[in-house]
């Protein structure tokens, strides 16, 4: 028998119309006498007042915080050592293992091992991993390690994912000392060795980040990209080694102690990004993790909108995993140095949410507004012009210390005005793939393995 035919035996044999209605008509007033009654709180108003100055107030409060931590780190470790090409003095060379992690890099990994090959530094193996590359990728790396001694080649038969191919490379390494880049990727001649002094200086140590500079430059993402890694990502990076403590190495260019990955299990296969978690992991554990800006790896980024939006998505993801993972973790007195950067990420997700919203309630409060209101909400005020002013401080200030990094290519001054476009283009980007990115981390399944997709590598291969 059917619900509805049980519905109707229920009742007598007819449905109860009047009844329903009745039913709807007085939950409808209750919901109508609710809102009403929420809607004449007294302090809706002050709320929607903290609320805007969280939203405006926020990013002007770090980006001046990122500007002070940028700076005291600069005047305490960077400007003594800040030319890359005079390599550091090292007491030794102890040997170092270069982990190339593949995946269908046929139109790179060549350039990407040769570039490696010219490496300043005197004791190193490169271990090139396919990882089920379907182009290729396998074919050139037998044929370069016919050539180089230095190559040895792993190959996975299916698509395992970068962090089950960084974790096989690890444990056939030879060596202490980890160096892993990217398969696109093109580490400078000088990079070993800077990171490899972090190491030799102190034994607590677990990794080192590197310094990405963006190679592919033809487009209006392209230019503002690299006024974003060095305005942006390396304050970022910068600052939170002058407070302690670094929410994530660089995927594309990162050195690790192996004792450290050992003792923590290597990296996840499960976490979208593998690079913040092993980040976390490793200083959970009580490891440091260092910066270093003389350590520069030249990389292929996103030059069209769906490229963009695909690989912001992915990093906002990989960083709500990360809350969601070790939440529990963070309780533990002995975390305590980590809490500031879940904190600030947690805010970060918060303010999304909160500017996504707002952005939804634009319209409705448009059309209740009288022309002269929306004329003035159109007009720019001192809270616009204060924003846009510390944007431009915080650029300057970020470009004045990364520029020198960029002698080779010209400079970083010409990229100055692309970043006006910053705010406009990235903000708005951001906000939607932060709330995307952790929609799809809270409904993702823990154990479920993250493998490789092809990301947009630029339009210089189109």
């Amino acid at each position: 028998m059917t619900d509805v035919n049980l519905f109707v035996h229920a009742t007598g044999g007819g449905v109860p119309w009047d009844h329903l209605l009745d039913n709807v008509e007085h939950w409808a007033h209750e919901g109508l006498r609710t809102y009403n009654h929420i809607a004449r709180w007294k302090y809706w108003d002050l709320l929607a007042d903290l609320i805007a100055r969280f939203v405006f107030y926020y990013p002007l409060f770090m980006a001046y915080v990122w500007m002070i931590g940028a700076g005291v780190y600069y005047f305490r470790w960077e400007r003594r050592y800040n030319i890359p090409e005079d390599l550091p003095a090292l007491d030794h060379y102890p040997p170092v293992s270069i982990l190339v992690p593949c995946h269908n890099e046929a139109d790179n990994v060549r350039e990407t091992i040769e570039f490696l090959l010219k490496q300043k530094y005197p004791d190193f193996e490169i271990i090139a991993i396919d990882d089920g590359s379907k182009d290729h990728t396998l074919e050139i790396l037998h044929e370069l390690a016919a050539v180089h001694s230095q190559l040895r080649v792993i190959h996975l038969a299916s698509n395992q994912g970068k962090a089950m191919g960084l974790r096989t490379a690890a444990l056939l390494a030879k060596n202490e000392f980890l160096v892993c880049i990217d398969g696109d990727a093109l580490l400078g001649l000088e990079a070993v060795a800077w990171m490899v002094r972090h190491f030799l200086e102190n034994p607590g140590i677990g990794a080192v980040t590197g310094n990405p500079r963006i190679r592919n430059r033809s487009t209006l993402l392209g230019r503002v990209q690299v006024g974003e890694f060095s305005a942006i990502v390396g304050t970022i990076k910068r600052a939170q080694r002058a407070y302690g403590r670094v929410f994530t190495v660089s995927g594309v260019i990162a050195a690790f102690r192996k004792s450290a990955l050992h003792q923590v299990g290597y990296w996840s296969n499960d976490m979208i990004t593998e690079d913040i978690d092993i980040s976390w992991k490793l200083q959970l554990a009580g490891w440091s993790i260092r910066f270093e800006p003389n350590a520069l790896c030249w990389v292929l980024m996103p030059e069209t909108l769906k490229g963009l939006w695909k690989q912001r998505v992915r990093w906002a993801q990989g960083g709500a995993e990360v809350l969601f993972r070790y939440g529990g973790a963070m309780l533990k007195k002995t975390s305590l140095g980590m809490w500031p950067l879940y904190l600030e990420c947690m805010v970060s997700i918060s303010w999304s949410f909160l500017v996504l919203a707002a952005l939804c309630y634009l319209p409705f409060d448009w059309f209740t507004e009288s022309p002269r209101e929306q004329l003035a909400d159109l007009a720019p005020g001192w809270t616009s012009m204060l924003l846009s002013v510390t944007c431009l401080i915080q650029f300057a200030v970020s470009l004045g210390i990364d520029s020198h990094y960029e002698r080779r290519t010209g400079g970083m001054a010409r990229y100055y005005y692309w970043m006006i476009w910053y705010p406009i283009v990235y903000w708005m980007i951001n906000v939607g793939t932060t709330v995307t990115g952790f929609i799809k981390a809270a409904r993702k399944k823990r154990g479920q393995r993250a493998i490789w997709i092809t990301h947009d590598r630029g339009l210089r291969h189109r």
